[in-house]
């Protein structure tokens, strides 16, 4: 059940990115309806601890990013905010799913699994932030649900954990 529930949410974000493309959807919607999404799964008192979890995840790194850009200076569209924040969504999905399927195999493949996709994330910095005890405060926690760094270029890091993964869970 929880399996489907995770497929169904990917197919929602793809269609989402595909509306975005075809300009049916307006910029920076598919960052909002991401921060929205985890911001009301916190605020829900039914919520699981887990959901919680990662959905504090989600709306942590999406602040980050927007700090980021802003300290900096940076000027980016909202198809950056977008790709951003559909590609963490899609990635921490994916790294949920995997680790329940690995998890079914044994112990061992679900950590393989949980270390692809740490690596993925700490391999592929968008902003190469300096500040590691902030941007690795995820990464350091052994009881994170997303044990990833904030300062991840998501869209590198999905390619990359969507590469390796098929090697380890075939």
């Amino acid at each position: 059940m929880y399996l489907d529930h995770l497929i169904m949410k990917k197919f929602v974000f793809i269609f989402a990115m595909a509306m975005l493309a075809f300009g049916n959807v307006s910029a920076q919607s598919l960052y909002k309806t991401v921060r929205d999404t985890a911001t009301k799964i916190v605020n829900n008192p039914n919520s699981r601890q887990d959901e919680i979890d990662i959905a504090q995840f989600e709306i942590t790194v999406l602040n980050y990013i927007a700090a980021q850009v802003s300290k900096r200076g940076l000027q980016k569209t909202g198809y950056f905010y977008d790709s951003q924040a559909v590609n963490m969504k899609s990635f921490v999905d994916d790294c949920r799913l995997y680790a329940l399927k690995a998890n079914k195999i044994s112990a061992s493949k679900k950590k393989q699994v949980m270390e692809c996709f740490r690596e993925a994330s700490l391999n592929n910095p968008l902003f190469n932030d300096s500040d590691k005890k902030y941007v690795h405060t995820y990464v350091k926690d052994a009881k994170s649900e997303t044990p990833f760094s904030l300062d991840t270029d998501w869209e590198k890091a999905y390619d990359q954990a969507s590469k390796t993964i098929k090697s380890i869970i075939k």
